[in-house]
């Protein structure tokens, strides 16, 4: 598991250790926090793709998806 993902777990452990009014078992809890922060994290790659400057020349709707899979990788560490 690579650092940036390790921080996002230990981050889901430390919420839900704190959460004393859950129901659902710690466990359970931990992997819907962590799988939720991932989710937020990619959001917010896609969500900078958007907002960086395109030239005109660019066709974003093509290229948008082809760049925000790039930032996720580049974000997370993900190698091909």
């Amino acid at each position: 598991m690579n650092e940036h993902i390790r921080d996002l777990y230990e981050q889901a452990c430390d919420i839900e250790r704190e959460n004393e009014l859950a129901t659902k078992p710690y466990k359970d809890r931990v992997v819907i926090k962590f799988a939720e922060l991932i989710v937020r994290e990619c959001i917010g790659c896609c969500e900078s793709v958007i907002s960086d400057p395109v030239p005109e020349s660019v066709d974003t709707w093509l290229n948008g998806g082809s760049q925000c899979i790039q930032e996720i990788k580049e974000h997370f560490g993900v190698k091909e």
